[in-house]
């Protein structure tokens, strides 16, 4: 294929297992991509999570470094620079600017006592006329919290608070900025008018001059300084745009950009994510109303923590050396159902519905009789029962759902994509790309460097459908009972988990 070399943009995803570097032309092509790994998660205790934020510049830098070297490019056809990243990581910087502990991420779970402090000194229902949200473990607020209430000696020395995308964009651009998308995860943002809460700021404490400036995610934020330029290899002053949180430009990837239109991201964590012309959220917070990489436009996404994260424990621990598509192979020999047995996802505790960090993962229904693949086949259902409950809430928010597109790590297997499709009894569909984030943030800079008007029009013309999976009638009956069955036993095992 033949590309147009004149003219190429950049996105750069900081995602939880590493740095990714994506080159598009100017039709959205692929031109080259790079991902540098980054160190695994630290996890000093149970449902604590930590990387270091130094080692993330590393792999951006890695990325950027490799993917100009495979296109061969020269430099100075790159035009623009999006940035995406993984949500709500807590990144603390003292009066020079250097990191003062590792980033509590966002499976971080240790902050319920933050967060009960916060609903108990502002109020829940104050709350969600600031932010739109309730306050969750998985927020950046609650993080910063802890680090108050148990690192008094570092929070005393945090003078800049950023996300992980933009601790990024601070290293390439000297800037101190993020955007509306990313911002609407830290419980410090008011969604509805696109802009830091100072009230709840106020009411817990937190002082907003160490909040960076928020932008719109298509808007320029700065430019590439004369030090990242000699790093990376991007030249001085090449725009660097807003871009998204990982799921938002993702969205924009996906053309998750017009009313109507459902996405389902299977990466370590599952994310159902649907885009709003209206700002409108769950009264029970259940779901999260952000504001989206579309300007003045909003989404909702409901959130399962432990979606690819469940298939990737389970390799790790009780199947070393086996890859995930001998894995899938494995489960397909298992029947629909996996013969009774069910799984929790809840590694991690859980999100939506249940905004339980408490909660616990776990087989159900054991038997003697179960193989190795029911275990497996049931694991990767359970992680689709999670993500039915989010599409079921966002259906209930009025957003109408005529088929899913999917992505990420466990959206490549087929095997999965029917389960997908049989669970959400939904057509399910694939696109051309399956870049995602990176892709979606490279597409930002196109539109913040004017080559489209618009988002919804630069999603319009690169982003393509290309394989479509239809729900099978008598395994989606089957499904429907499980999914019953599913949702019936978090609330019997609730207590349990808090005894735990």
């Amino acid at each position: 294929m033949m590309y147009n070399r004149s003219l190429m943009w950049l996105g750069i995803d900081i995602g939880t297992g590493g740095s990714r570097a994506l080159l598009v032309n100017s039709q959205g092509e692929v031109v080259a991509a790079h991902t540098a790994a980054h160190e695994e998660i630290l996890m000093l205790q149970p449902l604590w999570a930590e990387q270091r934020p130094e080692n993330w510049w590393d792999a951006a830098v890695a990325s950027v470094q490799g993917v100009l070297a495979a296109s061969g490019i020269v430099p100075s056809e790159i035009k623009g620079v999006g940035l995406s990243g993984q949500m709500h990581g807590l990144v603390v910087l003292d009066a020079s600017n250097q990191v003062l502990r590792p980033s509590l991420i966002w499976c971080d779970q240790r902050s319920q006592a933050q967060v009960d402090w916060v609903n108990s000194t502002v109020g829940r229902q104050k709350v969600l006329d600031c932010i739109a949200n309730p306050v969750l473990t998985g927020f950046t607020l609650p993080k910063l919290l802890w680090v108050r209430d148990h690192e008094p000696e570092v929070y005393e020395k945090v003078r800049k608070v950023l996300l992980p995308k933009d601790y990024i964009r601070f290293k390439l651009t000297g800037d101190f900025a993020t955007e509306v998308s990313d911002a609407s995860g830290t419980a410090l943002f008011d969604v509805v008018n696109r802009r830091w809460s100072t009230e709840l700021a106020s009411a817990v404490g937190v002082d907003p001059a160490g909040l960076p400036k928020c932008y719109e995610s298509s808007d320029i934020t700065g430019t590439i300084s004369k030090e990242a330029s000699a790093l990376t290899g991007i030249p001085e002053g090449t725009p660097v745009v807003g871009g998204g949180g990982d799921q938002a430009a993702s969205a924009v990837g996906n053309g998750i950009v017009s009313a109507g239109i459902v996405s389902c991201t299977l990466g370590t964590s599952g994310v159902v994510f649907a885009h709003m012309e209206q700002v409108a959220y769950d009264p029970a917070g259940r779901v999260h109303t952000f504001c989206h990489a579309v300007r003045d436009k909003w989404h909702v996404m409901g959130v399962t923590q432990g979606a690819g994260l469940s298939l990737q424990w389970f390799r790790n621990q009780l199947a070393p050396g086996i890859d995930y598509d001998m894995l899938m192979a494995e489960a397909a020999t298992s029947p629909a159902g996996s013969q009774g047995l069910q799984w929790l996802p809840y590694l991690m505790g859980e999100r939506t519905p249940h905004l339980d960090a408490m909660a616990r993962g776990g087989w159900i229904g054991l038997t003697a009789k179960h193989r190795r693949a029911d275990l497996i086949r049931s694991l990767i259902e359970g992680v689709s029962y999670s993500q039915k409950d989010c599409l079921d809430i966002v259906e209930g928010l009025g957003v109408a759902v005529g088929s899913v597109r999917a992505s990420g790590g466990g959206a490549k297997s087929p095997f999965w994509r029917q389960i997908l499709a049989d669970v959400f009894d939904k057509p399910v569909v694939t696109l051309a790309s399956q870049e995602g984030s990176a892709l979606g943030a490279a597409l930002l800079a196109m539109v913040g460097t004017g080559e489209y008007t618009s988002v919804p029009e630069v999603c319009g013309a690169v982003v393509r459908e290309q394989a479509r999976v239809e729900p099978d009638a008598a395994t989606a009956a089957i499904y429907s009972k499980g999914h019953k069955v599913y949702q019936s036993l978090y609330p019997a095992l609730k207590d349990s988990f808090l005894k735990m």
